[in-house]
């Protein structure tokens, strides 16, 4: 029985370890330098105020996606190193939901950060990632890290590439070209912005919202592969734009987000509902005033309330109220439900014809 036990013990310890148990501490070390957390708007039931970001620059551009939480002229990024500074929105590119930052500094207090950084061109070029690979994911999910603790790993494998065809509510995904789905769950609240890479920590992609998938009405954990592109239209031209050019322009200054005509209220539809300033695609439906005299008006709608609910259809964004309000014709009665202070309250509101 020893005699036969040696051999198997021999083998244990000259085989290689396997790729998929191997350590991984100090790679997790080295990705966790080159991201951040991010600190911004929200705080409210199912709006996060805080979330991850990967530095592609030495000078502190940051590469995220474009939710709510950039909303806000306190935008905080605290580094690995436990530095905090404050930083602003540069670029958004609503076709792939993304957004570059850029660290502020004070002009007189102004120091040479020299970050460690994802070079998105260099990853590019030998990104080979494909179904069946084991991939790490780095995020703030849940508010776990700040300052200079460290961000959350997982471990996991690549399980298919294929479109993303998502919504949450009525709100559907920005993005609709390639993705990589992952057997972890990484699209938890905070994660969405953060890295996945390979066992070596060389980057594959960045995080995305949390989405449900449309055709099983299933949450979908995925992240938006670095060489991802997508055809769109510019003005009166189809134009070919790619989380590269938007990276490497955007750095430069020069980027130049896609021309798209103005959306309407609706098919000849008033309500008198101004909402917060639409920046993002994900802005949250805060009413910024009521038209006198509307429909909003004599339905005793309020500015600062959060529009939650249109006829039980949950709506995430100015974007979304929009795209759901279009359906409707004057003369009929909407139910809206708002969060005014810590309470929903219902309102029924009677569209009219746009006032000429």
């Amino acid at each position: 029985m020893i005699k036969t036990m040696l051999p198997l013990a021999f083998l244990f310890l000259v085989l290689p370890v396997r790729a998929a148990d191997a350590p991984f501490d100090k790679v997790a070390g080295q990705v966790n330098n080159k991201m951040v957390k991010l600190f911004g708007s929200g705080g409210f039931n199912g709006l996060t105020s805080y979330g991850s970001g990967m530095i592609v620059s030495p000078e502190g551009h940051i590469l995220t996606v474009a939710t709510q939480l950039l909303d806000t002229q306190d935008l905080r990024v605290h580094l690995a190193d436990g530095r905090r500074f404050r930083a602003k929105v540069i670029f958004t590119e609503p076709e792939l939901g993304t957004a570059l930052l850029a660290i502020k500094q004070d002009e007189k207090e102004k120091v040479d950060l020299d970050l460690e950084y994802f070079d998105i061109p260099a990853a590019i070029k030998s990104l080979k990632a494909q179904p069946g690979d084991w991939v790490l994911a780095f995020s703030n999910c849940f508010e776990i890290a700040t300052r200079d603790e460290p961000m959350s790993v997982q471990r996991g494998m690549i399980q298919a590439q294929s479109k993303l065809v998502a919504r949450r509510g009525v709100f559907e995904a920005p993005y609709h070209g390639d993705v990589f789905f992952l057997d972890q769950i990484v699209n938890n609240k905070g994660s969405a912005g953060g890295a996945v890479t390979t066992r070596k920590g060389e980057l594959i992609g960045m995080i995305g919202m949390e989405f449900r998938n449309v055709t099983s009405d299933t949450w979908i954990n995925y992240c938006l592969p670095i060489n991802c592109k997508i055809e769109v239209k510019d003005g009166d031209k189809l134009r070919v734009i790619s989380l590269e050019e938007f990276i490497v322009d955007g750095i430069k200054g020069t980027y130049k987000t896609p021309v798209k005509t103005k959306d309407r209220d609706g098919p000849g539809v008033f309500h008198g509902i101004v909402f917060v300033p639409n920046i993002l695609p994900q802005t949250p439906p805060y009413i910024d005033r009521v038209v006198a005299k509307s429909p909003a008006h004599k339905s005793k709608l309020q500015p600062d309330d959060l529009l939650v609910y249109v006829d039980g259809e949950p709506v995430y964004s100015v974007q979304a109220f929009k795209d759901l309000i279009k359906k409707y014709t004057p003369g009929m009665k909407v139910q809206l439900e708002v969060r005014r202070g810590e309470k929903l309250t219902a309102v029924e509101v009677e569209l009219a014809d746009v006032p000429k």
